[in-house]
């Protein structure tokens, strides 16, 4: 059986935790306090964070590393493209994910206020320059939900937590978001502490 060790506040390991549950499949998941971890996670990832999937021999970490490694063992839904150019694509997508977004979250929950309002400003015009997306389309492919729709969810959960505040223009991402969060893989995959981050 699959482990997974998921940050309870950790975006990177919602995305994990929703792939599994979008997946309907057998595992395990150990709920890990970020700010107080176990000894063991050191051992289980060099870089002493989660999340981490452990199966059988197999040690895994980076959110994208393990959701394209269980999107392939357990074929069904498919949330990566099949076919190799598409696939691709998408690969570039969740690397600008990381570049253009998520790499600001550091900054709102450690930089001082100016880093943290210039973070917030970037994640919202990040937004906003993909909105127009969500005014054709059901999801960031098409009709169909994907691993790009999980990798970005957990952020758009966060906005109010994280304080970014989105314009008139970016209304097509927050119907977009609310599609993403009427998913019952997507409730059933969250924790407490997550449920507590939106009124």
């Amino acid at each position: 059986m699959m482990t997974l060790y998921s940050g309870t506040t950790c975006p990177f390991s919602q995305r994990c935790r929703i792939v599994l549950f979008e997946k309907g499949m057998d595992f395990q998941i150990v709920d890990v306090d970020v700010f107080n971890k176990p000894e063991d996670i050191a051992v289980i990832n060099p870089y002493g964070k989660v999340p981490a999937l452990v199966e059988r021999d197999l040690i895994l970490y980076e959110a994208n590393i393990i959701n394209e490694y269980i999107d392939e063992r357990f074929p069904h839904p498919q949330l990566m493209p099949a076919d190799p150019v598409a696939r691709a694509r998408a690969r570039l997508f969740l690397h600008r994910f990381e570049q253009d977004l998520f790499s600001h979250i550091p900054a709102i929950e450690h930089g001082s206020d100016k880093e943290a309002d210039q973070a917030r400003l970037a994640i919202r015009d990040g937004l906003t320059q993909i909105a127009p997306i969500f005014a054709k389309q059901k999801y960031m492919l098409g009709d169909d939900y994907s691993m790009l729709d999980v990798a970005i969810a957990p952020l758009l959960w966060r906005l109010d937590h994280y304080g970014v505040k989105l314009g008139k223009e970016a209304v097509p991402v927050m119907k977009y978001a609310e599609r993403l969060f009427a998913r019952p893989a997507y409730f059933e995959a969250m924790t407490p502490s997550e449920k507590a981050m939106r009124k």
